[in-house]
């Protein structure tokens, strides 16, 4: 069997990887030309995927990367993973989408499976994508090709997060588009859970996003509640997640990162309207995510204040700029509002992240491309007024962070058990 797989990024690159371990040949499609050289010479930009994996699928041909979409007549499966961001009114933009749809759709082959991978709100599938399909194919879904919907659930980071071994949901444009999917997946996936249709699909990844967001939201607010009690949240956390029933334990922090989280809830809350429905409680959750990163600076403001000194003018140092530890991923990092803000308030701002030496071109914060990650030695650390614990890599020294700085604003706990001086760390 041969494949198609669209988007080599965080979801397309490790699924390309297990299709082609499980026996069939990955064709990888991406609009990047670096990402295609680096993929064939055997090169990973993605830390936590070995260069082995790669090289090994290439030389073993079950795995090669294109920039040429009119291959897609060559396979029997397309599989599209690609971006679904916010547009500047905090609107779904699905533009990447229906931009892959209508580079496939001249190339379409009767029979052939197309899959949609991309978290999006309900419909997106059997409307918007099929109409471009249909309209620049002259096939019809459900008849001369199958159409289907299967979310992506990638943990990056997380060793035991295997695309192997997590459950994959699948909904069908037609009973028929279902049983193809199940056939496809199945090759490379241990445990498939279909659902009734494409909706359900896209509404069960949604569902699981929005879960996230709104428990994170209710520590975050839990954070500031107890912190004017004089009550330390991680030590409250720390206790109720020792019953083993009806508690999930879920983490303060600077504010949401990642691509999911952040976006995914908008994406209901927008269609949800159409139908003449009010999601409040996902709107509150994200007014109250959104809010973290003017908590920490605020707080971070405090900590200067007590050694007697102004946010303006002060030299700030933002530790881990990736959206969650021990990954150099850094789509829609709150340490980039940090930035941002400290910056307004007059601050003179630098990082440092062991897994982003370089900041990348962004589409939020293109103004901080090419700057570079700080030295970690003591002479660079006593340079700065304060420094913020944005992301807790364990490859970070936080005992060396105690010995060398005067002030540490902490929003993750990071500096639990480390021998610090008193007054010296903010919890924020």
């Amino acid at each position: 069997m041969k494949i198609a797989v669209i988007g080599l990024g965080y979801v397309g690159l490790p699924l390309s990887l297990q299709f082609a371990r499980s026996g069939v040949t990955v064709l990888g499609l991406d609009i990047d030309p670096a990402k295609v050289e680096s993929l064939n010479s055997g090169r990973s930009y993605i830390k936590h995927i070995s260069a082995g994996a790669i090289s090994e699928a290439v030389k073993a041909g079950a795995f090669v990367a294109s920039a040429d979409f009119r291959r897609v007549k060559e396979v029997e499966a397309v599989i599209i993973c690609v971006p679904t961001p916010l547009n500047k009114n905090r609107e779904p933009d699905i533009s990447f989408i229906t931009d892959t749809g209508k580079s496939v759709a001249p190339h379409l082959a009767r029979g052939t499976l197309v899959v949609l991978e991309s978290t999006t709100y309900p419909g997106t599938t059997d409307e918007d994508l099929r109409e471009v399909l249909e309209a620049g194919s002259g096939l019809k879904a459900g008849v001369d090709f199958h159409l289907a919907f299967s979310p992506e659930r990638e943990d990056p980071g997380n060793a035991q997060s295997k695309v192997e071994i997590i459950p994959k949901v699948i909904g069908g444009y037609t009973p028929a588009c279902l049983e193809r999917a199940k056939a496809l997946y199945g090759r490379a996936i241990k445990t498939l859970v279909p659902v009734s249709s494409c909706r359900a699909a896209e509404a069960t990844k949604l569902l699981e996003n929005i879960f996230r967001s709104v428990n994170i939201a209710l520590v975050n607010e839990l954070k500031l509640v107890y912190g004017a009690m004089g009550i330390d949240v991680w030590e409250v956390i720390s206790a109720a997640k020792t019953k083993p029933f009806g508690f999930m334990a879920f983490s303060p922090g600077p504010g949401l990162g990642g691509h999911c989280i952040p976006i995914d809830p908008f994406y209901l809350t927008w269609k949800a309207r159409e139908y003449g429905q009010h999601t409040r409680f996902i709107e509150l959750a994200g007014e109250i995510n959104t809010a973290m990163p003017t908590h920490v600076v605020n707080r971070t403001a405090e900590a200067l204040n007590a050694l007697r000194k102004p946010m303006n003018g002060s030299r700030v140092l933002i530790v881990g700029l990736a959206y969650k530890p021990n990954v150099d991923d850094d789509r829609e990092s709150p340490s980039y509002v940090l930035m941002d803000l400290l910056k307004a308030r007059g601050a003179e701002v630098a990082y440092y992240d062991p897994y982003v030496p370089v900041i990348r071109v962004t589409r939020e914060h293109p103004h901080w491309a090419g700057t570079r990650s700080v030295d970690w030695n003591r002479e660079t650390l006593q340079h700065f007024d304060a420094v913020i614990i944005a992301t807790n890599h364990q490859a970070v020294n936080y005992q060396e962070l105690a010995d060398w700085s005067a002030c540490v604003v902490d929003t993750r706990n990071a500096m639990a058990g480390v021998k610090t001086k008193p007054r010296q760390v903010w919890k924020a």
